[in-house]
């Protein structure tokens, strides 16, 4: 199971073994005992490597052994007893109770090494206090906890691989209680797409430094430092030299920041961690100290328009400059704090705040000037509405600098980019258009632009962003010639000159050239488009471009499957896309990558199997298991089997192709037989069925099988024509239903047969065959979805060519006269009627008013 079938499995358990616990209060339970079987099998390695064997853990791993204690607590930190072990529970079976838990737990606690005190000093004690809601009493306490330490050992946690597949299934599943737990969400999570934009953009930023210093004031779950760590890798050789600082003011959700932070692996030197209030708590940690933190990296998504409590706050450095921000709204306090512990020059700040710091007045419009006017704003990039969990209101993400080379403010609206399901979502392309953006300092019609402080200044410091950045789609206006006389207005026209440009000679062939209205030549525009000269260049050229694309695919992830490097390979692959894109005009360089993205997602799980398991993982075929109910409990079955890489259904059309069509023809072949009674039906008249009743069911409308051989006896017996007539019927019918039947038979017995099939297929595949179910299952997805992108070009420019035709086909003076005809058509009806003598009166008045008396 690659990681995301893993996280999906543990989801799905979890969510159904929650019960009536809430979201947010689970996510406690399941995290916690994830992160203590890390803690536990950590300790077992850290042991092994020490040369204790097997039976050593289990005879001195004790506390009364002084020297292993002091081993694990030197360079681990904490010290779990064998009796207290995450695996020494899986073993105990029904001895374990819940009892079990709370001991380890508190004693971990006590053995916390006092080096380490920051780091574990409590971490357990959200799930510690809350075990009691797993249950009524003892027993089912002790139950529900024996279900999750069953449910966490699937987890792989021995090599630094599963340690990121550990990272990854942490992380996922805070996104999917997030999901689950609503408004309360907010307070722990930042949605992972606008993470990465954050972090994309920040890692960017700082890929020349060999060491950089990130820090996150109000961490919630640890994700945004976490995801500028993993984007800062991409540039980085060493990890380790990754400095990380957060500061949390709720005590649990402290607790999921370091849980987050030590699971990815990071040294525990470079992790420095608070659970204080940062507005009222600032670093550094000794108040003695006059050195302040400043770092390379500030980022934080901050409670939006909490209250606090300014006039405390009038001599802090951190807002002097700057002034403060009102009683009700701390969103450029916690600004100012991000600010100001940014290191000058090179440092840099993305911070989530809400839409109304833009263009908010008071002693926030002050701030904001002064930010202005210090060079501090880079850049501001609105979000979608309804993006983050707990709240539907529209935010921005704002990049700050000290000292920075540029005046102006890059404004990007990102508001209309995104994807809708449970909540709006960035879509891939969103992630890497903003970043792309941002870095470049782009400047693109309808999307961003370059704001000079003078305009800003004009717009009396007022940040708004449809103010500098116009999104808005144009609205429908007429030609008042063309509406009176027809044609399509040459203006209207020219504003399709992106397609002028690229397809010169299309123009003409579309349009007359007259003025001040043309009028469209073909009535096929379509097929005059497909057929146009420069149409067909544009997409041969574009299809020359990406000729040897799937080779080049083949030979990145196919032939290096073993030790391509699966994170880095992903922005390989994007850069020779984007670089394909240089000169080619009209179509969109970010749906291409969408495209590659959203198929990346399955080649990087197989990846991860394969490196981890061999190219034979390729060939394996395993159970397929599913939950079923049986005497009132949910237990595990075998139904078929299943790829472990490959899916059955993509081995059969490469490698099956006579067996599908077989099975294909016979299910075709069911699916026109009901049509066929139903036409012997209706060849009968109702006196007909009346006749041969037994037959049929109460309502007439469908034969009764069983009843069939018996009414065809009767009708022999009585030997007219007639009746034989009827026989001739049944006999048909009875014929369908054994064709029928034994169609379903044989398909039943097929599909069995082609599944066993296709298990011998994997299991026997060769060298050549496996390449071509990879190119099957891995690159045609991605070189199709590319390659069809000029298609949807063409057909929408085809549509609003039509669109323009048929906006004037038809004048005033046409619609006029077709009113005219139906008001003469309805008059003369009206003529028809006969009524009373009020009511004719009535009808004449109403002809007059159509014109038709």
């Amino acid at each position: 199971m690659n990681k995301q079938q893993l996280t999906a499995k543990i989801w799905e358990a979890a969510n159904n073994m929650r019960s009536k616990i809430d979201a947010n209060e689970y996510k406690d339970f399941i995290l916690g005992f994830m992160f203590y079987k890390y803690l536990s099998e950590k300790e077992i390695k850290y042991l092994k490597d020490h040369d204790y064997e097997d039976e050593d853990i289990v005879e001195v791993c004790n506390e009364d052994d002084s020297e292993t204690v002091e081993l694990c607590q030197s360079g681990l930190g904490y010290f779990i007893a064998y009796k207290d072990l995450f695996s020494t529970w899986l073993n105990m079976g029904h001895d374990f109770t819940i009892d079990n838990v709370r001991t380890a737990l508190s004693s971990f606690s006590r053995l916390v090494s006092k080096t380490h005190e920051n780091l574990f000093r409590g971490i357990f004690n959200t799930l510690e206090t809350g075990l009691s809601k797993l249950g009524e009493n003892a027993k089912k306490q002790s139950n529900a906890a024996a279900k999750l330490v069953a449910l966490i050992n699937e987890i792989p946690m021995n090599e630094k691989r599963d340690y990121d597949i550990l990272g990854y299934i942490y992380e996922n599943l805070i996104s999917m209680f997030a999901q689950s737990a609503g408004k309360k969400a907010g307070e722990f999570y930042t949605p992972h797409e606008v993470s990465l934009v954050m972090s994309n953009i920040i890692a960017y930023n700082l890929k020349d430094q060999n060491e950089i210093s990130i820090y996150d004031p109000t961490s919630g779950s640890g994700s945004l430092l976490i995801n500028i760590g993993e984007s800062a890798k991409k540039y980085m050789d060493n990890p380790d030299k990754i400095k990380y600082y957060a500061q949390e003011i709720n005590s649990g959700t402290y607790n999921l920041t370091r849980m987050n932070l030590i699971m990815k692996g990071i040294k525990p030197s470079n992790i420095e961690v608070r659970n204080a209030d940062t507005l009222s708590e600032d670093w550094p940690v000794n108040n003695d100290s006059e050195e302040q933190l400043t770092v390379d990296a500030v980022v934080s998504n901050p409670p939006y328009s909490a209250k606090w409590t300014p006039e405390d706050f009038e001599h802090d450095p951190r807002y002097a400059k700057y002034g403060l921000a009102p009683k009700s709204k701390a969103d450029y306090a916690f600004l100012l704090h991000d600010l100001y512990h940014v290191k000058p020059g090179t440092g840099l700040m993305a911070i989530v705040l809400p839409h109304g710091v833009l263009f908010r007045g008071g002693e926030e419009g002050n701030i904001r000037k002064h930010l202005i006017e210090y060079n501090n704003i880079d850049t501001i990039i609105g979000l979608p509405a309804d993006i983050f969990y707990g709240t539907g209101i529209p935010t921005i993400i704002m990049i700050l600098r000290k000292n920075r080379p540029t005046t102006d403010v890059l404004i990007i609206d990102a508001s209309k980019g995104f994807v809708k399901e449970k909540k709006n979502k960035l879509r891939a392309c969103d992630i890497r258009k903003i970043t792309d953006t941002v870095i470049h300092r782009l400047e693109i019609p309808s999307y961003s632009r370059r704001v000079s402080k003078d305009e800003i200044r004009a717009n009396d410091y007022n940040l708004n962003i449809p103010r500098y950045v116009d999104t808005s789609e144009k609205e429908e206006s007429y030609d008042i010639y063309a509406s009176m006389f027809g044609g399509v207005p040459t203006d209207e026209i020219n504003e399709l000159s992106d397609y002028w440009r690229v397809f010169p000679s299309l123009k003409d062939e579309l349009f007359t050239n007259e003025q001040p209205c043309s009028k469209l030549k073909t009535k096929d525009v379509r097929k005059t488009i497909e057929n146009n000269k420069d149409v067909k260049n544009f997409l041969e050229n574009y299809k020359n471009t990406f000729k040897d694309f799937k080779n080049y695919l083949k030979d990145e992830l196919i032939d290096h499957a073993l030790n391509v490097s699966i994170e880095k390979e992903e922005n390989t692959i994007a850069d020779y896309i984007f670089d394909q894109f240089k000169d080619i005009p009209l179509v969109d360089k970010y749906m291409a990558f969408e495209s590659f993205s959203n198929n990346y997602i399955t080649i990087s799980g197989d990846l991860e199997i394969i490196q981890n398991e061999g190219l034979s993982s390729i060939k394996v075929v395993e159970p397929n298991l599913v939950v079923k109910t049986k005497n009132k409990k949910e237990v595990e079955v075998q139904e078929g089997w299943k790829g472990h890489i490959l899916p059955f259904d993509l081995v059969q059309k490469a490698f099956a192709t006579d067996d599908l069509k077989v099975i294909e023809d016979h299910k075709n072949r069911l699916e026109e037989i009901p049509s066929e009674y139903e036409e012997i039906l209706n060849d009968l008249s109702e006196d007909d069925k009346e006749l041969i009743s037994d037959a049929l069911n109460d309502t007439n409308d469908a034969f009764v099988m069983k009843n069939i051989k018996n009414v065809i006896k009767t009708l022999k017996k009585d030997n007219d024509e007639d009746s034989l007539n009827y026989v001739k019927s049944l006999q048909k019918v009875e014929s369908l239903y054994n064709e029928e039947k034994k169609l379903k038979k044989d398909i039943r017995s097929e599909e069995e047969s082609l599944h066993l099939k296709t298990k011998d297929i994997i299991e026997n595949l060769s060298d050549e065959q496996v390449v071509e179910i990879l190119m099957a299952k891995w690159i045609n997805p991605i070189y199709d979805g590319i390659i069809d992108l000029p298609n949807t070009v063409i057909s929408n420019f085809e549509k609003q060519v039509s669109n323009l035709a048929n906006k004037y086909s038809e004048t005033l003076a046409d619609i006029d006269e077709e009113i005219r005809k139906t008001e003469h058509e309805l008059s003369d009806m009206l003529s028809q009627l006969t009524g009373s003598e009020s009511d004719m009166a009535g009808i004449k008045e109403f002809q007059k008013l159509l014109g038709g008396l």
